[in-house]
């Protein structure tokens, strides 16, 4: 039997309170972990194309502005989720990149399949397409030789793969069923959002959006293997989503159902702890990544970027919403914390933000992705 915990929520703290919290606000200039900047570095883009799926490289320049210098074939097709507009796969981490073998994991929904390719610079080349092990593949997360993908389809499962000097190679062992209602409509809400490796890779994580109102969390073995059952945290209404780390290793998620931003502590037992709840304000807040002690959520009904910056407590101050173009989904922050890319799904496009020591945001440029309407998964070097 699954062991289920129910999310307590905090109270809310009152206005006088929160104001008295933003002064022990940690100062930007003594830990916001904002490294020198000014290298220019690689942005890839997942199109996500039910004709042929692709991902566009872009140089990055100093000041920020993308310029585009290859699309390469996955030798595979994207798909489309029933009822999604702007947001094809709804998940977070469909397009993984692997620092320590340097490769690039590109989800292929429409073939069942991953594609990994070699990174030199601004360009990819391919080394293999395998089966995902499941049907339509979102996410993926990588620790060490240990890759996992979340398929969406038929009740969600995830499945393992080690990396060898051939490529990946799927261990059946490590494949587990998630038995989510993701028959419900409308599909794109009930299929699960996204799997990710603890830092130190002692556990799975997966967010399981409408289709379980849950997190759930597989203890995994020294050998690799997740556990046969993992341990459910549920609450009705919620639609965890999207999921990030914060530098202590909580666990940050954006939860679409109240449109707010939680940070659990995992304990030991893989059960998680409510730290702190915080409103977005927005609508479909549901993509969340971080920059040093801040964290950026994509809202992709209102069209935003919520800012948020962490205290010492664990608690998380409002630093205001910026507009995007037409349908904000995924995004990603350069490894300097000093650029913010943000895919926007209704038009196809990648906004670009400076990262300002207050953690506000300055637009700095628009760049279209050929066939990318609909499209998700992004990767910043």
């Amino acid at each position: 039997m699954r062991r289920a915990k129910t999310f307590v929520r905090i109270a809310r703290i009152a206005t006088a309170v929160t104001v008295a919290m933003a002064a022990l606000t940690i100062p930007a200039s003594a830990d916001s972990e904002r490294h020198a900047g000014g290298h220019p570095g690689r942005v890839f883009v997942q199109t996500d194309s039910t004709s042929g799926n692709k991902i566009v490289a872009y140089h990055r320049a100093e000041d920020g502005t993308l310029h585009k210098r290859g699309v390469f074939a996955t030798d595979g097709k994207g798909g489309i989720l029933e009822g999604s507009v702007v947001d094809h796969l709804a998940s977070q981490g469909s397009l993984t990149y692997d620092a320590r073998h340097n490769l690039l994991y590109a989800v292929n929904a429409g073939s069942d399949s991953v594609t990994v390719f070699s990174v030199d610079g601004e360009r990819l080349r391919r080394k293999q397409v395998i089966h995902s092990g499941g049907t339509f593949p979102v996410s993926v997360t990588v620790h060490q030789d240990r890759v996992f993908v979340l398929n969406a389809r038929k009740g969600g499962s995830i499945q393992g793969f080690r990396l060898t000097e051939e490529g990946l190679r799927r261990v059946p062992e490590w494949h587990r069923a998630l038995r989510l209602n993701t028959a419900a409509t409308p599909e794109f809400l009930h299929t699960p959002g996204q799997v990710a490796f603890t830092p130190d890779g002692s556990r799975l994580v997966v967010t399981t959006k409408m289709g379980g109102n849950s997190i759930v969390v597989f203890p995994v073995a020294p050998s690799g293997a997740p556990a046969p059952r993992p341990v459910v945290s549920s609450k009705s209404g919620s639609a965890p989503f999207g999921l990030t780390f914060d530098r202590r290793g909580r666990l940050v998620v954006a939860d679409a159902g109240p449109n707010a931003v939680l940070t659990f502590r995992i304990e030991k037992d893989s059960d998680v702890t409510l730290l702190d709840d915080i409103l977005t304000g927005q609508q479909a807040s549901c993509w969340v990544v971080r920059a040093g002690n801040r964290f950026y959520v994509s809202n992709a009904g209102s069209n935003t970027v919520s800012g948020f910056q962490q205290t010492r407590e664990a608690h998380l101050r409002a630093l205001g919403n910026t507009p995007t173009g037409t349908g904000t989904v995924d995004s990603a922050v350069t490894p300097d914390n000093h650029f913010l890319y943000v895919q926007t799904g209704g038009v196809g496009a990648v906004d670009g933000f400076r990262v300002n020591d207050d953690g506000s945001l300055t637009k700095i440029s628009t760049t279209p992705v050929p066939d990318a309407v609909g499209g998700e998964g992004i990767v910043v070097l």
